[in-house]
């Protein structure tokens, strides 16, 4: 598929959810269009998966196969292979069709299609893949009055939705491209321009995702496994696999709503349910994972968060925060975040997460903490300063925290000041991919730049206390030219004598004119 042909599916997915527009918030209806494309999804990858085992026998099209003998095998080969079942009169087409019909009473699909939708999450029970699909359609309430007053009303307009969906050709039979996965990661990003604040607990900019992935996955090839404990929409975990490639992904994400995005944002994106693991809850008060230590851990956990560290006992005998002798305060969760992705990375790993500038100063209790992970860790390999007003919500400048425990180069850790690098788009700023490259290069190649970046050697960092604030290590100070008071005097010596001159010019030819002089 050409770029082109992407951009025009991109469009098309994004008129379709238009439909919906105006009957509720951006968060709402980014919940039943993306639940509906997933739902395509599956059934055409049923569709094609069936064809191909029905090769060779005298019925090819799984549409049109009413053996229930033959649908059953399909079945056992289909929960295998693809994780969940779809018999064929529960396949996308067959919904949007009769939804659309004109018998008389024979267009109503509200019901079928909660049947459906529930018989795809029991299709899995007691299988592996039973907790990915579990619950997976819960956010599609098909008889919200949202989607009319009505049931003709909420029918009329789902059914116009399934209508347009089922005239856009997937592109699953082209392996080489994630069309579909390119225009979800779109149409997510659409949502997150428009929901303001609450974007931030879904999605990460595409270009940042990118410098993050690039940073983990710098000297690897191949990754064993990526971990993000506060995952969104999943699409950080998913850009890392465009860098290189990634035999597994774990994730956590509290938010159900969002849990459920990034499970279908997984399968939508051709990654098998044995190869990812996305679980539901609090990562600092119920972690997963913790038995795992991941290859690369890549985050961007909600900014000074609130959490009940402080006011537990129990965390400060936590094997994540206690040889740190300090938990991070409730007021802001910062520390506790990157405390407990330490804790999680290999010691081959790389962790690359954004954080608010405060963790490079802010003193008392996250003071002591820097000074740990500093003078007796030793695990910061870079701090990168990014523009202010790059993420959906909120306006505040952000820095990306590399962080690794066998480090190649021990003795210095380098600062990039990128925060005046960016270009202006409407309201939002946008690091554009030479941006990121000159990021990405820096970083690689630990080179020093003027007024850009500094290998801030570890003695350095003690004499600031500890304090990583970047303008203390890289200085974008531009010094104003000097100014010569004698040769000012003499310009405005010169200037006094043209305004005589001109004064006299003035009197004379009010003198002609008979008229008073103006001043």
């Amino acid at each position: 598929m050409s770029e082109e042909q992407k951009k025009q599916l991109e469009q098309q997915l994004w008129n379709i959810a238009n439909t919906l527009r105006g009957k509720m918030d951006a968060d709402e209806f980014r919940d039943y269009i993306l639940g509906f494309i997933f739902y395509k999804y599956l059934s055409d990858k049923q569709l094609q998966y069936a064809n191909a085992q029905l090769e060779g026998e005298t019925i090819t099209n799984y549409l049109k196969l009413s053996n229930e003998a033959d649908i059953d095998a399909i079945r056992e080969l289909s929960l295998e292979s693809l994780g969940y079942f779809l018999h064929p009169s529960e396949l996308f087409g067959s919904i949007a069709i009769k939804g659309n019909g004109t018998e008389e009473g024979g267009n109503f699909i509200l019901d079928d299609l909660n049947r459906i939708l529930n018989s795809i999450e029991q299709s899995t029970m007691g299988t592996e893949s039973e907790d990915d699909f579990n619950k997976l359609f819960e956010d599609l309430d098909l008889n919200s009055t949202k989607l009319g007053r009505t049931p003709e009303a909420r029918n009329e307009l789902i059914s116009k939705v399934l209508l347009h969906l089922d005239k856009i050709d997937f592109g699953l039979d082209d392996i080489e491209a994630d069309v579909l996965g390119d225009a979800y990661e779109y149409l997510i990003a659409q949502f997150a321009s428009g929901a303001g604040k609450k974007a931030g607990e879904f999605y990460t900019p595409q270009q940042v995702s990118k410098i993050l992935a690039k940073l983990v996955s710098t000297g690897k090839s191949k990754l064993k496994s990526v971990y993000d404990p506060t995952c969104g929409s999943g699409s950080l975990l998913l850009r890392v696999a465009r860098e290189v490639e990634v035999s597994e992904f774990y994730g956590q994400e509290m938010n159900r709503t969002t849990y459920n995005l990034a499970r279908m944002n997984m399968i939508l994106h051709g990654v098998h349910y044995r190869q990812f693991d996305i679980q539901q809850e609090d990562t600092l008060e119920e972690p997963k994972h913790l038995d795992k230590r991941f290859e690369a851990v890549v985050a961007n956990p909600p900014f000074s968060a609130q959490w009940k560290g402080d006011k537990n006992p129990l965390f400060q005998s936590d094997e994540r925060f206690s040889q740190f002798g300090k938990l991070a305060p409730g007021s802001k969760a910062d520390f506790a975040f990157v405390q407990h992705m330490i804790h999680q990375l290999a010691d081959n790993g790389t962790l690359a997460c954004v954080l608010p500038h405060g963790v490079l100063f802010r003193g008392a209790a996250e003071g002591l903490i820097r000074k740990y992970l500093i003078n007796d860790l030793n695990y910061i390999d870079a701090i990168i300063g990014l523009p202010a007003n790059i993420f959906y919500g909120t306006s505040i400048p952000t820095c990306i925290l590399v962080v690794k425990k066998c480090r190649t180069v021990d003795d210095n850790i380098l600062f990039i000041d990128a925060s005046q690098h960016f270009e202006k788009q409407g309201n939002q700023n946008v690091l554009t991919d030479a941006h990121v490259e000159k990021i990405i290069e820096t970083y690689r190649l630990r080179k020093e730049e003027e007024k850009y970046s500094h290998l801030a050697s570890l003695e350095q960092v003690a004499e600031n206390d500890y304090n990583l604030n970047i303008p203390r290590y890289v200085d974008t100070f531009d010094e104003e030219e000097q100014i010569d008071i004698n040769e000012v005097a003499k310009e405005l010596k010169s200037l006094g004598e043209e305004m005589k001159q001109t004064d006299t010019q003035l009197a004379e030819f009010c003198k002609e004119l008979n008229i008073e002089m103006p001043f």
